[in-house]
């Protein structure tokens, strides 16, 4: 159902990187180095890729970030011997809460990442490196991201794998167990996980999208698979609502040829 060949995976995400690069002109990547399963294996991937050398990281913690994935973001990047910084986004953080106590932790955390990535795009501005998405399929179609926050990148070469998937290629990638191992966790405030906050397994989650997306089964398929009406209408609900986020803002279309709509000779819609 959702089984991978890791080794073929593989020789076909080092090309997309590779393609991408050159089709870009960027020699140089740089991304958000999390201490989590999804990151490493982004990071596995662009070593192969483009080689230590080519590949810089951030890791970018915040005081209450939880110093296990800071700890685990410095294992391998010394095993993948690639160059890395460590930026505490704390005092940007917290000079922009300074009037806003009341602040829930949502706007905390979109805070939180998009902070981030401004430092991952000053980064690519100063060194010419390419700014590369670490959010896997399963986040993207639920919307579990910040747009303009960890969503940005220039290229994802992990989109398109299911969190499940990840954790198998994980494996094969030698990433150490104890990031394959320890619970996801976006890291934005103490005590948080993925899944408590989504409130599905990854597991349960990533089948019933397996037949809702990849074999475009009906309701009554679904219904037949065993999940139900409930789960169903509150899955394809997420998905609706946060199509705005794996999407270009809409442009009013004006004329003929209206960009991110209509093909041109120059490719404006690539």
């Amino acid at each position: 159902m959702l089984s991978i060949d890791p080794k073929i995976t593989t020789e076909m995400l080092k090309r997309f990187i590779k393609e991408e690069m050159k089709r870009i002109g960027d020699k140089k990547a740089v991304f958000g180095l999390s201490g989590g399963v999804d990151s490493a294996v982004a990071a596995c991937l662009l070593v192969r890729a483009l080689g230590p050398h080519n590949v810089h990281a951030l890791i970018m913690p915040y005081k209450t970030s939880n110093p296990e994935n800071q700890q685990h973001a410095e294992l391998l990047a010394k095993q993948l011997q690639i160059a890395y910084d460590v930026q505490d986004i704390s005092p940007m953080v917290d000079v922009f809460f300074e009037d806003k106590p009341d602040a829930d932790n949502i706007r905390r955390g979109n805070k939180m990442a998009r902070e981030r990535m401004c430092l991952l795009y000053d980064y690519s501005a100063a060194n010419s490196a390419l700014v590369i998405g670490t959010s896997n399929k399963t986040e993207i179609l639920l919307g579990y991201g910040t747009i303009f926050g960890d969503l940005a990148c220039a290229i994802n070469p992990i989109g398109d794998l299911y969190k499940s998937q990840i954790w198998k290629l994980a494996e094969y990638l030698d990433v150490p167990q104890v990031i394959i191992d320890k619970a996801p966790s976006a890291d934005l405030w103490a005590g948080q996980t993925d899944e408590g906050e989504i409130g599905y397994k990854y597991n349960e989650i990533d089948k019933l999208f397996y037949y809702m997306i990849d074999l475009n089964f009906s309701d009554d398929l679904l219904i037949d698979k065993g999940y139900s009406k409930k789960t169903i209408k509150d899955i394809e609900k997420r998905i609706q609502k946060n199509k705005f986020k794996r999407r270009p803002p809409v442009i009013a279309k004006l004329t003929t040829r209206t960009i991110d709509q209509d093909s041109t000779s120059l490719d404006w819609d690539v």
